[in-house]
């Protein structure tokens, strides 16, 4: 299973566009701040929610399961994510999830934290935090228990340095 997470694309459908075409994923993530009409978000295969910028009505958080593993999909901002990630691990065990995917900080980041990995794919036009350059990830699975996050820019660079092969539990 492939999935590409992406968030903070700020206004740039188009674009966004482009990195959904060109990756071919079999599920599209999108961690809010697209800022834009309806029309130019993934369809069908995507699963969106709400950033403290969005004006369309979608849900402020969501959850999905593919490849046998939970998703928590969040922007973050109604989780302080920009103090601490706390917040965000107790509401992803709240609800089960595996993988807590939020945007906001605009800074990419994969960590495991005890059972669950809390991924931002960072910005898909405008880092942040003393990363030179936009981003988004894509996430792999490979075998019974990992996955593989690797970050790209938006015209598909590898950004070498981040990322890297997780071991998730995945639900049978």
């Amino acid at each position: 299973m492939r999935v590409l997470i992406v968030s903070d694309s700020h206004g740039e459908g188009e674009l966004l566009q482009e990195v959904v075409n060109r990756e071919q994923a079999d599920h599209v993530i999108h961690c809010g701040d697209f800022c834009t009409e309806s029309a130019q978000l993934p369809g069908g295969f995507a699963t969106v929610v709400r950033g403290n910028c969005d004006w369309v009505e979608v849900p402020w958080e969501a959850q999905w399961e593919g490849g046998g593993i939970h998703f928590l999909i969040t922007h973050g901002h109604r989780l302080q994510v920009g103090s601490s990630l706390l917040p965000l691990q107790y509401r992803a065990q709240e609800v089960g999830a595996q993988i807590a995917c939020f945007g906001h900080t605009h800074i990419p980041l994969s960590e495991r934290v005890n059972d669950m990995l809390l991924l931002n794919p960072g910005s898909l036009v405008n880092p942040r935090g003393g990363f030179p350059k936009p981003s988004y990830a894509v996430l792999e699975t490979s075998g019974r228990e990992d996955v593989t996050v690797s970050y790209f820019t938006p015209d598909g660079e590898l950004l070498p340095g981040l990322g890297g092969k997780f071991t998730v539990i995945k639900r049978k």
